[in-house]
């Protein structure tokens, strides 16, 4: 087995040429930590792809079950090359995911978590899409979501996030950055990404979720695209970081209510992180006005903070009303449920 311990940048990795023929080689950035339960299910699903990856880049956090048996066994019978590399100390999700980022060699870039099942077609799409125009950076799907036994729920992710038919027409007509200045709509399973893009992801910062941040930065430098149809099956179960689920009223309600200053104030740093980083490679964006739309989301989001930890109702209600006349709601929050979360909860 292939376990290499390495303490080099993960942004070092150099990309190989395309496979003859000229299609671009894609690699599948996969992270794995204890996921015996569910892993050979999701690496099975590779060996099934109509359009192989060209190599497997895979890094355990430090597992203590079987996985890294699991996937030694499945070096030995995969058609493409294997990488597997085990970190000497945890790097948690993210970091987890910027380090196999980094290290993988393709043109084009698949990230995959260990707990789902890819469908057939799944990398062959995402290339067709990836391949209908040069301007197009990123491409995402949906998932369909299910069970620890991949029975169906009955929904998918985009009914989850709220991705709905608006937001997808902003996104068809090459808006796809003001949309996700509004909401997170692109799950890192169903993302692939063109690899010259690296330099502008990683590092990818530890209080962001790779695929928000990785879509983010992406969606002001290139035009982000997606296929409007599910490419795997997102498994739910109880020890997942982030799922799928589609919630009732009651849960909203009971969401919104537990949501204080705490989050507010990571949201506002998570886009500060953001927005320096974007303002380094201003030259580089698709659209000057982008930096101005960073700059208002980063106030919208200070705003939102103060309006939390405000201990006047007054106070909250007076400053939401204000977010409102000036647009920020609209633009830079994923609801009008919000206003009335800032004014009244």
């Amino acid at each position: 087995m292939t376990t290499l311990p390495t303490t080099s940048s993960p942004d070092s990795a150099q990309a190989s040429p395309a496979r003859s023929g000229g299609s671009p080689r894609i690699s599948v950035a996969l992270c794995t930590f204890n996921g015996a339960r569910f892993l050979e299910a999701q690496l099975a699903s590779y060996l099934v792809q109509t359009r192989p990856p060209d190599e497997l880049v895979v890094c355990d956090d430090g597992s203590t079950d079987e996985t890294l048996t699991i996937l030694a066994r499945f070096e030995q019978r995969a058609s493409f090359p294997v990488r597997i590399v085990r970190n000497v100390e945890r790097l948690q999700t993210t970091k987890n995911f910027e380090k196999a980022i980094g290290l993988c060699t393709g043109e084009l870039i698949a990230t995959s978590d260990q707990d789902d099942v890819w469908l057939p077609e799944k990398l062959a799409v995402s290339e067709v899409a990836m391949a209908s125009s040069t301007r197009c950076g990123l491409v995402f799907t949906n998932a369909e979501i299910v069970d620890e036994d991949l029975r169906s729920e009955g929904h998918y992710m985009w009914d989850s996030i709220q991705f709905g038919p608006w937001a997808r027409r902003q996104v068809r007509r090459g808006h796809g950055f003001e949309v996700l200045l509004r909401q997170w709509v692109v799950t890192g399973a169903t993302m692939m990404f063109r690899s010259e893009l690296r330099p502008f992801v990683l590092p990818i910062p530890a209080s962001w979720t790779h695929d928000g941040w990785i879509a983010f930065i992406i969606g002001a430098l290139a035009e982000v695209r997606f296929v409007e149809r599910s490419t795997l099956k997102y498994r739910q179960h109880a020890a997942q970081q982030i799922g799928g689920k589609k919630h009732t009223w009651k849960e909203l309600y009971r969401r919104a209510r537990e949501t204080g200053p705490a989050y507010f104030r990571l949201a506002h740093e998570r886009f500060l992180l953001s927005q320096e980083r974007l303002q380094s490679h201003a030259s580089r964006m698709r659209d000057p006005r982008f930096l101005h739309l960073v700059d208002q989301k980063v106030e919208h989001q200070r705003r939102r903070l103060a309006i939390a930890e405000a201990s006047s109702r007054w106070q909250r209600v007076v400053w939401s009303l204000g977010e409102m006349g000036r647009g920020r709601y609209c633009r830079y929050s994923p609801d009008l449920l919000h206003f009335i979360k800032d004014m009244l909860l």
